[in-house]
């Protein structure tokens, strides 16, 4: 399950990103606030978890620069997002975590790290 995460992408993303993180992480839509709709974007839940994806003008993907998306069940997450086609490249170079990174569908890098247990 998802902790937490924000994110600012490019305007006109809003149906890939709506098919990525309702498809891949499978999360759920919500709907935004009118005032905050009429300004693009869109939101998604799983659980606790809020996730707000504002649109930006000049938007260039973050592809080092990234955020951590603390995860359960990490070996699980990766095989979902592998099966729904996301790219995962492993890495064991964070001692003390199994962890992972993905790219979303406008190029920006998501890290997936978790505790070793």
């Amino acid at each position: 399950m998802l902790v937490a995460v924000d994110h600012v992408r490019p305007a006109g993303s809003e149906p890939r990103l709506r098919a990525f993180h309702e498809g891949v992480p499978g999360m759920t839509e919500i709907p935004k606030p009118p005032v905050l709709a009429a300004r693009g974007g869109c939101r998604f839940a799983a659980g606790r978890v809020r996730l707000h994806l504002s649109v930006e003008a000049g938007f260039r993907p973050a592809r080092k620069a990234h955020p951590g998306l603390r995860v359960s069940g990490i070996h699980d997450y990766a095989a979902r997002l592998e099966k729904r086609g996301a790219p995962v490249a492993r890495d064991d170079n964070l001692p003390g975590h199994r962890r992972f990174s993905t790219q979303d569908p406008v190029g920006n890098r998501l890290e997936f790290p978790a505790p070793l247990e």
